[in-house]
């Protein structure tokens, strides 16, 4: 089972400097998906479901850290 690195898809989104660029990586994506046999691509569904829970996870736990400063011990 192949391993796929979302992050560096990821890094390079957020580092876009155009919706254009972003379309293109986000396409660049798509495409490596639609070039994958069909055993692949349920490997392909569950790296990037835990790739994008783990990110969501992050999110919340910096926003709960930033939001709590705010708030009285």
């Amino acid at each position: 089972m192949p391993e796929f690195d979302f992050k560096r898809y990821h890094i390079r989104s957020m580092n876009a400097g155009t919706d254009q660029e972003r379309a293109a990586i986000n396409q660049e994506l798509k495409d490596l998906y639609a070039s994958l046999p069909e055993a692949e691509k349920v490997d392909f569904n569950k790296q990037l479901q835990t790739f994008l829970t783990t990110q969501v996870a992050k999110i919340k736990s910096d926003y709960e850290s930033v939001h709590g400063l705010n708030q009285p011990n």
